[in-house]
């Protein structure tokens, strides 16, 4: 037997109890239960791309991304509101969202009394994992 069988049949020994973290979602339950997962290796991993969980984040975003742009439409409305929704979706504060300024900045934004600019649209929309459209 050689080296590749063998690494084969380790896969498929170990398979059965790996396939549940890292396979294609399918359903919402799928899908929120590997967020979940991904949450934690957040957590865990951080931005050390040397840790040894690195690769699994990785695949799980990759995963969780190819499930979002198949299943879950972009946020449509007026960028406040979709804006709104995203923090209240995210469970985010006012306070949360320093990204696009004061807290008397946002205040304006959240109240309609000033327009997100380029750079804000920029950073939400990476915050976000959105198309930086939803906010125009």
């Amino acid at each position: 037997m050689n080296l590749q069988q063998t690494g084969f049949k380790e896969i498929t020994r170990t398979w059965p109890k790996v396939k549940e973290v890292v396979s294609v979602p399918h359903t919402k339950r799928q899908y929120n239960k590997m967020v979940k997962y991904l949450d934690i290796l957040i957590d865990e991993v951080g931005n050390d791309q040397n840790h040894s969980l690195a690769s699994l984040m990785e695949t799980l975003g990759a995963l969780i991304e190819a499930y979002e742009e198949r299943f879950v439409p972009e946020p449509t409305g007026d960028p406040v509101s979709v804006l709104k929704m995203l923090m209240e979706e995210h469970g985010l504060k006012q306070k949360d969202m320093k990204e696009i300024g004061s807290q008397g900045v946002v205040s304006e934004v959240l109240n309609s009394k000033r327009k997100l600019n380029a750079r804000q649209i920029q950073v939400l929309a990476k915050k976000f994992n959105v198309s930086p459209a939803v906010f125009m």
